[in-house]
């Protein structure tokens, strides 16, 4: 566990693709498929709870995307970028293997060449990881601010996906369901400036978090290049989803220890999205009230790195989270990871 007392987290921005592909746009590229294996149309919305996803224009680097939401939190705070001291890019997709993607942000965004700049790579937990690895810097003195950006690009997983389920005329019910998992991500991007506290902002703070790793489930997704430069995954979404959230258990036990961390304590909860089923049996297992529960899966999907963070951003630009109360946000992350942090506002 562990807690700040001086860490703001002043301005929270996010940038939505332009494209939006519904569950019923990709069913229907997979009509023949569906047919052949008679399975109902309205089965992906139906399992997932995801009408629909945003998808890039095509070439779309994850730099680009991240881009877009760290010049959005720039301009909104009104910031200088020079004076941010620290450049943190934490999403699963990247520009490339070397040099990390945050280079290409930092470049883009005009940052100081006195900036501290890394990735963090941890599958959809990075940005979470992100946000204590900056406030740890802020908190010893290291440095006085950053910026954290992710930015998921989920295209070329999706058409892999559509192209490979098309193309194998053997592949059965049972043989699908790896691939079922893949036909629920989109594509977004999520920034987050934070600094030391000023002793009059009225603005939210992270105060407070833990985390716990069960790695003997790392098994359970793997993602990466196939046959070329062919992008694939494949996940044992039933087992995750019961293994994620028996982790979430162990977790929330040390989260809720810290008195006034209850789940009667906290007036929203903002988590990481992979399906509604999933979001149904955390919430019962962990004993949490499904109404404190902000979504935005039936619109974005599964975003990787960024579901969590933009789904806080939304619910604060719509006034269902605002200064007064108690956040929590809930990461978990296949290999398999958890994290839950604390905001105060």
């Amino acid at each position: 566990m562990i807690e700040y007392s001086k860490v703001c987290l002043h301005t929270i921005g996010y940038e939505l693709p332009p494209r939006v592909v519904s569950s019923e746009q990709i069913e229907a590229r997979l009509s023949v498929l569906y047919e052949r294996l008679r399975l109902p149309t309205g089965r992906l919305e139906l399992m997932s709870g995801i009408k629909e996803r945003r998808l890039w224009p095509p070439g779309t680097r994850p730099s680009q995307a991240a881009t877009l939401a760290g010049s959005r939190v720039i301009e909104k705070a009104e910031l200088d970028p020079q004076k941010i001291e620290c450049l943190i890019f934490t999403s699963v997709s990247r520009d490339m293997m070397e040099p990390a993607t945050a280079s290409f942000v930092h470049n883009n965004l005009g940052l100081s060449q006195a900036t501290l700049i890394f990735d963090i790579s941890n599958a959809c937990l990075g940005f979470l990881d992100g946000m204590v690895m900056l406030a740890n810097m802020i908190e010893l003195g290291q440095v006085a601010n950053g910026l954290i950006v992710s930015g998921e690009t989920a295209e070329d997983l999706l058409e892999s996906t559509l192209l490979t389920l098309q193309d194998d005329e053997t592949i059965t019910r049972k043989g699908i369901k790896p691939a079922f998992a893949s036909l629920t991500i989109g594509s977004g991007a999520v920034a987050l400036y934070m600094c030391r506290t000023g002793k009059s902002e009225d603005r939210p703070r992270l105060v407070h978090g833990t985390w716990r790793a069960n790695t003997a489930h790392s098994d359970l997704c793997h993602g990466g290049q196939h046959r070329g430069n062919t992008i694939l995954m494949a996940t044992n979404s039933e087992e995750l989803l019961h293994r994620g959230v028996e982790t979430a258990q162990a977790t929330w036990e040390k989260f809720s220890g810290k008195k006034g961390w209850q789940a009667r304590n906290i007036d929203r909860f903002f988590c990481h999205q992979v399906g509604s089923a999933h979001a149904k049996l955390l919430f019962e297992e962990l004993g949490l009230p499904p109404e404190k529960n902000f979504e935005t899966l039936q619109i974005l999907g599964n975003v990787g790195s960024v579901s969590a963070p933009i789904t806080m951003a939304m619910a604060m630009e719509q006034g269902v989270f605002h200064s007064g109360q108690k956040g929590a946000l809930l990461g978990i992350g296949s290999g398999i990871n958890c994290m839950m942090l604390g905001v105060v506002w």
